[in-house]
């Protein structure tokens, strides 16, 4: 077992969920939040150059010689599979490495709202998980997905950069695709996708123009689009989509936003009071009749107010989750408290 490995192991056995791995500094492990210093041994150039040359394929070391940057995923057989990004700093190699659990957690044991269940029995929209790096949109999708699979019988196909979560065909067919791989870009492997006869498409990122138009044009020929922004609320999650189209094309897509969004979902990872574990707060946005006429209206800012006052629709804002949160004891008082101060 190399070095690079012994670590990987190593961060598995401690819960950590990502490493980060640099000259000049011993490696770096985030377990529950928070970064920890593993070991004493600072890291030299040949030890990541190593590390980076010991899982990385003859071709795709080339292409990173080119691009000075890749993303990829790895796995250890009984261990974990890893999602990895490998780049240059100050002409030294770094990795950054996140860990991507074998089982796949159900929406229960991630404590997700019931809603969700509902949202993942919908035929057909858009729905968006959003929120920072690092926050568990991968996560909560592939909860969604594995409930599908186990509860439904429907065509899923996946676009991600890279793959994560492994699906097994159960009562669904699960085919995923991993963008620089299977498919060039998103944007292409989503057009494609339309031909492919899917019930379900999941895109790993909507990053661009052509691949949010396209999910929206999906989303609008009868079937049901799984995307992430890296967004931080409902309002501002619109608010990203619109701006991205020309000033000519805003309200024709303000209108075609209100027909197809199904629902927003976004979210924030809290360390727990025991700093043993961490908790989603959720803020959920489901597109009644009334939020639909904000949104053709371009009315978005009025829609927190909605949201507050919906939660027999299964709605809720991002303060009132973490209220509840604070209330239940289930995360911690002082990383929560600057969030609330945000909203008010």
């Amino acid at each position: 077992m190399n070095q690079l490995e012994e670590l990987l192991n190593a961060a598995y056995h401690m819960e950590a969920s990502d490493i980060h791995l640099t000259v000049g500094t011993p490696p770096v492990l985030r377990i529950h939040g928070d970064l920890r210093v593993y070991g004493q041994n600072k890291l030299h150039p040949e030890d990541t150059e190593a590390m980076a040359k010991s899982v990385l394929p003859e071709d795709m070391w080339e292409k990173f010689q080119i691009e000075r940057e890749i993303d990829f995923s790895y796995g250890i057989a009984g261990v974990s599979r890893f999602r990895m990004n490998v780049y240059y700093q100050r002409n030294c190699i770094s990795l950054a490495i996140r860990l991507v659990p074998s089982e796949i957690p159900s929406l229960h044991e991630l404590h997700m709202p019931q809603v969700l269940q509902t949202i993942a029995e919908s035929n057909q929209g858009l729905v968006l998980v959003t929120g920072p790096t690092g926050s568990g949109k991968s996560t909560t999708l592939a909860a969604m997905i594995d409930y599908m699979n186990k509860t439904m019988k429907k065509h899923i196909i996946t676009l991600e950069d890279p793959i994560e979560y492994l699906h097994s065909h159960q009562n669904c067919i699960i085919d995923q695709r991993e963008v620089g791989f299977d498919t060039n870009n998103f944007a292409n492997g989503l057009r494609a996708c339309l031909r492919q006869d899917p019930d379900v498409i999941l895109v790993g990122e909507m990053r661009d123009l052509e691949t949010i138009s396209t999910a929206i044009t999906a989303a609008e020929t009868g079937h049901l689009v799984l995307g992430t922004l890296h967004t931080t609320g409902a309002s501002s999650t619109m608010d990203r989509i619109i701006d991205v189209y020309p000033a000519h094309q805003k309200s024709q897509i303000r209108i075609q936003l209100a027909n197809v969004l199904q629902a927003i979902v976004s979210q924030r990872l809290f360390p727990t009071p025991d700093r043993q574990g961490r908790r989603a707060a959720t803020e959920i946005l489901r597109n009644t009749t009334a939020i639909k006429n904000l949104i053709r209206n371009d009315k978005m800012f009025q829609i927190p107010n909605f949201m507050q006052t919906s939660k027999e629709q299964g709605m809720h804002t991002m303060t009132m989750d973490i209220k509840q949160l604070l209330r239940e004891r289930a995360i911690a008082e002082e990383a929560a408290q600057p969030y609330l101060q945000e909203q008010m």
